[in-house]
């Protein structure tokens, strides 16, 4: 697990309320979601190999998240039309929202310059945080490899 940037949330702190845009015509408070365990899970791009892994194996787990009292809610820089293309065409059963001004992206300290076919791009780092239903952070996975992923995040929130 990578370190967290120095400007990020820390483990065991309190996650401050963000309003984002969402799939399905919501706008996401963090607020509105206090009383049960948030899973955040960031990720580069829409409809890219390692994102539709990611969210496919989300979904697929998503009723034992919801039955342990979790929501799920995917995050990149996408707008929304692309998300809804993406959640369209893998059945998402959960919404994604949309980072374009990086509030989340900001908050969380994900941003970092990552190498693409030999340059350095600016762009999101795979990661997973978990809230609890007290708006803690409590848990949080960086640079994480798509495959099995949402299987240890589901592990970390029966934990709780």
């Amino acid at each position: 697990m990578n370190e967290a940037p120095a400007s990020a949330l820390r483990v065991g702190q309190q996650v401050p309320d963000f309003t984002l845009p969402a799939t399905g015509g919501q706008i996401f408070r963090l607020a509105d979601l206090r009383g049960q365990s948030v899973v955040l899970y960031f990720y580069p791009k829409d409809s890219t190999p390692g994102c539709t892994t990611e969210a496919g194996q989300f979904r697929d787990l998503h009723g034992e998240f919801v039955a342990n009292g979790a929501t799920v809610w995917g995050i990149s820089r996408d707008g929304l039309k692309s998300h809804e293309n993406f959640k369209a065409k893998l059945g998402l059963p959960f919404e994604l929202l949309s980072d374009a001004e990086e509030t989340a992206c900001q908050l969380f300290g994900v941003i970092k310059m990552k190498n693409l076919y030999g340059k350095q791009v600016r762009g999101i780092e795979r990661s997973t945080f978990l809230i609890d239903s007290a708006g803690r952070l409590v848990r949080e996975w960086r640079g994480v490899k798509a495959d099995g992923h949402a299987a240890a995040v589901l592990d970390a929130v029966k934990s709780l």
